[in-house]
């Protein structure tokens, strides 16, 4: 029996950056009707993979053919018109356009030189059917949420007849039914023979909708693998290049030390404090060694509520008090002058900055608060360059690249690193391992518990509730964007005690 033409077969594909080798003689295979996860920890290749295939970056050497045809991709546009559609994380599509205009833009219907608006909507509405979307296609595309909006951005990729349909982090940011609703419909194109790439860092949704996997280490070919040849455990070890042992040892989870802390002078405690359209006015103290963590659903008010205590938005009722001192903090350089430090969710928009190195992004925040006047001396950011690409596993440890060409997950642990590098009495950690990989992840765990252990107290923020129940001592739930109870995470505390107060919103 003759084996099937690959879709894609990508063979010995390297790329190099300045100071970073991202590819080293990558093989990879796609083949018509499977999903096929490429996995790998952050900082393995996936994303230069990707990229390369996409047409974004150009190969040092190695070779792409597509359907048995040898292809050089000088661009995105050459990748699409041979079939490639990619779906990113974040949604790139125009939010202030129609979901019609969104979903046949620049393949609009037209009539005597003119576009055919009745035609349009009715094409749209076709390829929205595809995919089980009922929606209006006149509506608006940011009135709908994230996980429609992916869908928008699949129905695009059908107008553009995709053959190979890429799918990076397409879940990070959906519930569990919208991850239902995105699986059905990957399902169903694969079922019609689309071939179907799939990044995700959850393992649980890997193995539920994938066929086979690829994995990639420090730029390099680990191997292809059946979904079925490959359990978890065995996957993870070869991701993060460690023996099944010494997996046992990094999955241990941080012991939260449960001694009480109301003795100690809270760092911060917020009475009544609020914002209208934002979050209603809540309660909350922070004591020095503990880790609070704010439970709940997206949109529940979680990043709102830690930026009222950072001081990035400003409250317009109740009061702040830190270090016993009342008042409002009037922005986020009042608050490093108080010694509160937040990592953003956005890392992108409102944490890295790609132009800079990693040198330079390390001690953004300490010079900052010194003033551009007054310069870190050398020998100090010597110090805290070093102490933090080591302590975090900076990959690759080089302090001179360019933070834009490090994957997302090394990105996040710079700007981690960052903070960390003020010595803050108080760290508000906002999804800080989205998007990173199992070693890594447990990693950061360790420094949140660490960190706590050493005195400081954290606010922790993670859409994964286990995440937040494992590492926290109180666990604040919110809910339609109000604080609706708060409990110490005692050892009995459960999964489904947190999920019944964000369900009942603390009623009984």
């Amino acid at each position: 029996m003759t084996a099937p033409q690959p879709a894609v077969e990508m063979t010995g594909i390297s790329i190099e950056f300045p100071g970073v080798k991202a590819l080293d003689g990558v093989d990879f295979r796609l083949f018509p009707g499977e999903v096929h996860s490429l996995m790998g920890e952050n900082g393995a290749g996936k994303s230069t993979l990707i990229k390369a295939l996409t047409g974004v970056y150009g190969c040092d050497s190695g070779r792409i053919t597509v359907f048995g045809t040898p292809q050089t991709f000088s661009g995105p546009a050459q990748a699409q018109a041979a079939g490639i559609s990619t779906v990113y994380q974040e949604v790139n599509l125009c939010e202030n356009l129609s979901v019609a205009e969104n979903i046949m833009l620049g393949h609009e219907p037209r009539r005597g030189g003119r576009i055919d608006w009745r035609a349009l909507r009715r094409r749209s509405t076709t390829f929205l059917a595809q995919l089980g979307l009922d929606i209006d296609p006149r509506s608006v595309l940011s009135s709908h949420s994230l996980a429609v909006q992916q869908l928008v951005a699949i129905s695009r990729a059908m107008v553009l007849d995709a053959k190979v349909l890429v799918l990076d982090e397409p879940t990070s940011s959906l519930d569990t039914g919208e991850v239902a609703r995105l699986f059905s419909v990957m399902r169903t194109l694969r079922d019609r023979g689309v071939a179907i790439l799939f990044v995700s860092h959850f393992l649980d949704q890997v193995y539920e909708i994938s066929d086979r996997l690829t994995v990639l280490r420090n730029g390099t070919l680990v191997g292809e693998y059946t979904v079925d040849e490959l359990p978890r455990r065995r996957l993870v070890s070869k991701m993060i290049g460690q023996s099944l042992e010494a997996l046992d040892q990094l999955e241990e989870a941080p012991k939260r030390t449960m001694a009480a802390r109301s003795t100690a002078a809270p760092v911060i405690e917020a009475v009544g404090l609020g914002r209208r359209g934002s979050v209603e006015p809540f309660d909350l103290t922070l004591h020095p060694g503990e880790v609070v963590g704010l439970a709940g659903l997206l949109g529940s008010g979680r990043t709102e509520l830690a930026r009222l205590l950072y001081g990035a938005d400003h409250a317009d009722s109740g009061e702040l008090t830190v270090d016993g001192t009342p008042g409002r903090l009037r922005g986020p350089r009042a608050a490093m002058k108080r010694g509160i430090a937040f990592s953003s969710e956005h890392r992108k928009a409102e944490g890295i900055i790609g132009d800079l190195t990693v040198r330079e992004n390390l001690v953004l925040a300490l010079q900052a608060d010194r003033g551009w006047a007054r310069r870190v001396p050398a020998r100090r950011t010597d110090e805290i360059v070093e102490k933090y690409i080591s302590a975090l596993g900076i990959r690759p440890a080089n302090p001179d690249a360019l933070v834009r060409n490090l994957s997302g997950g090394n990105q996040q642990k710079v700007l981690l690193g960052r903070w960390l590098a003020t010595a803050p009495k108080l760290l508000i950690l906002d999804e800080p391992t989205r998007g990173i990989d199992v070693g890594a992840k447990a990693e950061i765990q360790r420094l949140v518990a660490q960190l706590a252990a050493d005195g400081m107290s954290v606010v922790f923020i993670s859409a994964e509730l286990e995440e937040v129940l494992r590492l926290s001592h109180r666990i604040a739930v919110m809910r339609d964007r109000r604080k609706v109870a708060e409990i110490v995470n005692e050892e009995s505390t459960s999964l489904d005690d947190v999920v019944e107060l964000i369900a009942t919103g603390g009623t009984p």
